[in-house]
Parts: structure tokens; C-alpha cells; sequence
């Protein structure tokens, strides 16, 4: 692709001629694939309101894009029911689904030149031919590739392939577009800016998007919700802020990102705040809204970004939550320097400071203070892992 790969608007024209009919809402019910003795999705529930971007996001093998299948109806459910605004569609065979596709890789047919890419699944449902050269150029001007509507796949880089596989899922106006890690073979930079462009489209069209990636970022990044995925189980569907902030487990927790996990006790609890008792001894405080039995065990959980680094002569104020330790280690990584302090019991507790002069970054081997707020706090049950 020349040039910088910034987003420029959609041109107004594009969205009107493409402007799908409302997306339609999808509910799985149970939705389970078994394949021998291995069952690789299990149970799915959920519901995906008309109009929402919703991510499928695990590790490999957790099920997603056995998820995805089922969905658009290249893998059989096994159990369970898909609904589309409340009509079963398990039983009917995915070309009659209307569903958007766009695939990992790509899928663009070489012996076509872009046009003729975009235009396939107009031609497939015998759209006249006018109405066919209006939507592809619309579709085309949407993902910013109009003027290249006569090259062919092997004179479009990536970016561009994937831009022509997104024109192709949307042209025919579905109420629902899956998306199979359409990204993953693109570099960082370009990737994030097909994100931007992905969740514009889908905003201006008003698309039900169903999207899987292992990527992280990228989940929180496109998506309304996200269900996280392990081993076939869902391990909890939320907004991004609500399922990075407040994990439901320490899956979750280490999965989205660095994550302090620090086993102990609830000491008292009352709604609003819980004493937690780690195992050297030091209380520390979580704000819960829940009231929960005194002696449960689990894990206190705090992201880096949530702690602040002091002198150990320059305490933080009274009112938060406090350890100290020696600097182990410290990794720059542009924005933010990473520390691992070493507390009195052992445990290397992950901070991470702003690479901003204002901020204190000690030296290895120097003790420090570690603060952060009871309402960054979360109470997590014992890792089953």
C-alpha cells in the first residue's frame, strides 16, 4: 500500500450505497462440538445484541474458531441452538445463512482482479449487472481501494488483500459479518490501522460482527464485549475496561496482560471493602461490593500500571495499599519502564512507571515502596490451574 496507511473517512457516498439493513442479533444456546472424546466447545452461551462488535479472544486451542464455524455453519453443532433474531439457523447450510465472511487468509481468488473479487457474491445471488458495478464501487470506496478496483491479487500487498476481503463480506448488504483473524499476518503498525478502519465500517454500517483473535489488544481495542476462552469453556464475557479491571479468575487476569497475583486469606469482609491477609502476614485492602467468609482463600489481584514506585524514606500516603522490596530487575519498554521488586516474602511483584521524568525510577537493588488503591483490588478465587 504507498504511503502511510493513516484512515481517511469513508466517503459519504460508499456508506449510503452499502448501508446494510439493521444487524441482526445472534444467540447461542449451549452451543458444544465434540470431536472423539474431546469436547472443544463447550456449552457457549450467550447473546450478541443487533449491531454489536463482539470478539472471541484465547489462546490456541480454546475453542474459538470452532466457535466461528459452528456459527457460520462449516463445522456441525453438536448441541445446542443458533439463533438469528430468534429464528434456528443449525440446521441450515451456510450458504443460505447470509453471513459475511472474511478469513484468515484471505481468500482472494487470483485468477480475478479486484473488482471481480468484490463483485462474486452479487453475481452469485444474480443481482443485475448496474446494481453490481454501483455496490462493488461503493464497497471498494469504503475500504479506500477504488482506485484500484483492475489489479489483481498479486500486485496488492497484505493490507490491500485484506481490505479487498472485507469489501467482498459486506458488499451484499449481510446483517452479520464473522471474522476470523482477518489481521493476523500483518505487521503491528498496519494492523492497528485496519482495527481503526474495521470498526468504522462496522459503526457506519451497523453490523452484528462476530470476531476472533488471539491478540489482545486488538480484542479490546475493536470489540463492545469480548468472551474470553479456555479449553473449550468461556471463562467470562464483558466490556474490555470491565473484564481487564476485574477479572473473573486468574485465567483471565494473566491472559489480558501482566497481572500481580498474590495468594493469601480474606481476614474480614463487609460490603465495600475486604481485609485480605497475604502469607507473610501484611493486610491489604480490596473495595468489593460483596461480603465474603472470613478465611476463604484466593488471590489478591493488581495490574503494574496500578502501583506507583516511592523512596523508601518518602512513604506514600495513608489510605492505600503498601509493600515494600529491592528492585530485581527493570525492562525499558518505550512508553513505560517495567520493575520487578522482590518483597519480604519472596514475591517479585510487577510495577510499571510512566517514562516521564516525574516519576521515581530507582536503581537495581534499591529498596523501595510500593503503593496502589483498594479500588484497583481484586479478590480472585484460589488459580485451579
Amino acid at each position: 500500500m504507498p504511503g502511510a496507511v493513516g484512515l481517511a473517512r469513508p466517503h459519504e457516498r460508499a456508506a449510503a450505497s452499502i448501508s446494510a439493513p439493521a444487524g441482526k442479533a445472534l444467540e447461542l444456546q449451549g452451543l458444544t462440538k465434540i470431536y472423539g472424546s474431546e469436547t472443544v466447545v463447550d456449552r457457549f452461551d450467550t447473546r450478541i445484541q443487533a449491531g454489536e462488535f463482539f470478539s472471541l479472544l484465547g489462546p490456541s486451542g480454546s475453542g474459538k474458531t470452532t466457535t466461528l464455524m459452528m456459527v457460520a455453519g462449516f463445522a456441525a453443532i453438536d448441541a445446542g441452538r443458533l439463533l438469528v433474531d430468534g429464528v434456528d439457523l443449525a440446521a441450515v447450510p451456510p450458504e443460505r445463512r447470509g453471513f459475511g465472511m472474511v478469513f484468515q487468509n484471505y481468500a482472494i481468488f487470483p485468477h480475478m482482479d479486484m473488482f471481480e473479487n468484490v463483485a462474486f457474491p452479487l453475481r452469485a445471488r444474480g443481482m443485475p449487472k448496474a446494481l453490481v458495478r454501483e455496490r462493488v464501487a461503493a464497497a471498494l470506496d469504503l475500504v479506500q481501494l477504488g482506485h484500484l478496483s483492475d489489479r489483481y491479487a498479486r500486485q496488492l500487498s497484505g493490507g490491500q488483500q485484506q481490505r479487498v476481503a472485507i469489501a467482498r463480506a459486506i458488499v451484499f448488504q449481510p446483517p452479520v459479518v464473522l471474522m476470523d483473524e482477518p489481521l493476523g499476518a500483518l505487521d503491528k503498525n498496519l494492523r492497528y490501522d485496519l482495527q481503526v478502519e474495521i470498526k468504522e465500517i462496522q459503526r457506519r454500517l451497523g453490523m452484528t460482527v462476530l470476531y476472533v483473535t488471539h491478540d489482545q489488544e486488538e480484542a479490546m481495542n475493536l470489540s463492545d464485549r469480548v468472551a474470553i476462552m479456555s479449553r473449550g469453556r468461556v471463562e467470562q464475557i464483558g466490556a474490555p475496561r470491565d473484564v481487564y479491571e476485574r477479572p473473573a479468575n486468574a485465567f483471565t487476569a494473566r491472559f489480558l496482560g501482566e497481572a500481580n497475583l498474590l495468594p493469601g486469606a480474606v481476614v474480614t469482609s463487609c460490603p465495600g471493602r475486604v481485609a485480605f491477609q497475604l502469607r507473610d502476614g501484611t493486610v491489604l485492602h480490596a473495595d468489593d461490593p460483596s461480603t465474603r467468609t472470613a478465611g476463604t482463600e484466593g488471590e489478591l489481584f493488581v495490574r503494574p500500571e496500578k502501583l506507583t514506585l516511592h523512596p523508601l524514606a518518602d512513604p506514600p500516603r495513608d489510605g492505600v495499599n503498601r509493600l515494600s522490596g529491592t528492585v530485581r530487575r527493570a525492562s525499558f519498554l518505550g512508553s513505560v519502564v517495567r520493575y520487578a521488586v522482590e518483597t519480604g516474602s519472596g514475591a517479585l511483584v510487577t510495577a510499571d512507571a510512566p517514562n516521564v521524568a516525574a516519576h521515581h525510577h530507582p536503581e537495581l537493588g534499591e529498596r523501595v515502596a510500593l503503593a496502589w488503591s483498594p479500588a484497583d483490588t481484586v479478590i480472585l478465587p484460589p488459580d485451579a490451574a
